[in-house]
């Protein structure tokens, strides 16, 4: 077997017995990433740190000191900042910079072992869901439709990060969810993804989009590897005010595989019109899985279910015009060049018409709309109320005895890159039905592969967790892995 493609614990238990070192792991994934450029996963390469710190890792291992993600190479999201590499949020607008610092999260992967392999594809500033709203180019799911080579999405925004992790570019990547970026990926390539709590995870030093919304967390080949990496990226942080300053459990010691007596939950209002058979299926035999181990399955209302994509795409947005204005071409990243006789107000204009996308042109064009005098109330503070509506809609669930909630990840399988162009913008936003909800009320939630749709592309499942659940929520997505079974992977063809 190649080594790129073992899993984080068992890549962890080699390294531990000395039968494999870091370097050896790192240059495989290398090896891969060079190998891997028709899929546009990893943007900016770092091999010289990859090999520097895998050294480092080896010589941490063979003195004993070893904590469960030392010498495991993984890709960082563009989002998050690394000191002296590109970190632009796949903008023009920030071409060119390299931070001086690095964020928290990268930083305790880094301390914890980690080595870096390089910075992933991404939607720029993690808007969209499909991954072509980058500068780099749209990245490319491995996985193909049976008897065809249209070169599908990974899913947005952390399509990079699903991308690598499927056709085994590293053995783990960092993703960062506000309506679903990591969960609607993971389902679209057949990995896991998990959205931790909000404020389980730092969010100092990755690039804000919705900063109410915004949350870090890994994308892995497995439940038990989503639960050692999620370790080392949780924790509290001093310089980040939204950080909660609760104790990190052992996440891995909770994957007991027993579920006997839990409640699960079944949201009636998850049962969207036009829902594709395959997607219902799937939810009927997990929902089946979950009762044959040992579990209560119980219907569920969440009443304002219905309300949460509009909600949504007043918040996210507003946030997003807030967040965005610091890019105006006066501190850093990309300036536009002026004529004689223009002014500050045409470099400020010149600049982010240049440096941003359409997409991120479209949202903050929306959030400035529903932030102005005459909408405030009208969008955004009813916006406000509804969030709490959505919040208390869970809070009442879980009051009632519910331990999880069980829902498809994504109304469909991965489309055709390009096939989404020409719809409504509308359309697009529409693929975050079922994940918008957790961002909104703050909840943790993970994706698991859990089967094949009719033309063999991979489909999720989500399960929705109380808050700082993690690890029990763990401990479920763990039951219903190994009921599914789901070990395809990808054929490969670049």
């Amino acid at each position: 077997m190649s080594l790129n493609k073992l899993t984080i614990a068992d890549a962890r238990d080699l390294l531990k017995k000395g039968e494999v070192t870091s370097v050896q792991l790192t240059e495989a994934c290398l090896s891969a990433i060079e190998s891997a450029d028709a899929l546009n996963a990893f943007v900016h390469k770092t091999p010289e740190i990859a090999l520097e710190r895998a050294k480092a890792a080896d010589a941490r291992i063979a003195q004993g000191d070893a904590p469960s993600m030392c010498g495991i190479p993984v890709g960082i999201k563009d989002l998050f900042c690394t000191e002296g590499v590109p970190s632009q949020a796949a903008s023009n607008i920030l071409k060119g910079f390299k931070p001086e610092y690095e964020s928290t999260v990268t930083t305790q992967l880094r301390d914890a072992g980690a080595v870096m392999l390089g910075k992933l594809n991404m939607d720029e500033f993690a808007m969209g869901s499909s991954n072509e709203s980058t500068c780099y180019g749209a990245a490319v799911n491995p996985w193909r439709r049976e008897g065809e080579t249209t070169p599908l999405t990974p899913g947005g925004s952390s399509g990079g990060s699903a991308a690598a992790v499927a056709a085994d570019l590293c053995l783990g990547a960092t993703g960062t969810d506000t309506g679903g970026s990591i969960r609607q990926p993971a389902a679209f390539t057949g990995t896991v993804g998990i959205k931790p709590t909000y404020g389980r995870c730092s969010r100092w030093g990755i690039v804000a989009y919705a900063s109410s919304l915004d949350q870090a967390g890994p994308m892995t080949k497995s439940v038990r590897d989503a639960a050692i990496m999620l370790q080392a990226m949780a924790g509290h942080d001093a310089k980040d005010s939204t950080s909660a300053d609760i104790a990190v459990p052992d996440f891995e010691a909770a994957l007991t595989g027993d579920i006997r007596g839990q409640k699960i939950g079944i949201p009636r209002e998850y049962r969207v019109d036009g829902m594709p058979a395959d997607i219902a299926k799937l939810w009927e035999d997990g929902t089946a899985m979950l009762k044959d181990a040992g579990a209560t399955i119980v219907d569920i209302s969440l009443p304002h279910t219905k309300y949460a994509l509009p909600t949504y795409y007043v918040i996210a947005p507003a946030e997003a015009s807030s967040n965005l204005a610091r890019y105006d071409g006066v501190r850093y990243g990309h300036r536009a060049s002026l004529s004689s006789g223009e002014g500050i107000n045409d470099l400020y204009e010149k600049t982010r018409a240049e440096g941003f996308g359409p997409e991120v042109q479209r949202r903050i064009m929306v959030g400035t709309f529903v932030l102005s005098a005459g909408f405030y109330d009208a969008y955004y503070n009813r916006a406000r109320k509804v969030r709490a509506l959505i919040k208390r809609d869970f809070e009442q669930a879980f009051e009632a005895g519910v331990d999880a909630i069980l829902a498809p990840t994504t109304p469909s399988a991965a489309w055709g890159l390009g096939e989404m162009k020409d719809a409504n913008p509308v359309e697009m936003y529409l693929q975050d039905v079922f994940t918008v909800t957790l961002n909104l009320a703050g909840l943790p939630g993970v994706a698991v592969p859990a089967g094949l749709d009719a033309k063999g592309l991979p489909l999720g499942l989500q399960l929705i967790g109380k808050p700082w659940g993690e690890a029990e929520l763990l401990n479920t997505a763990l039951v219903l892995e190994q009921a599914a079974g789901f070990v395809s992977k990808p054929a490969k063809w670049w």
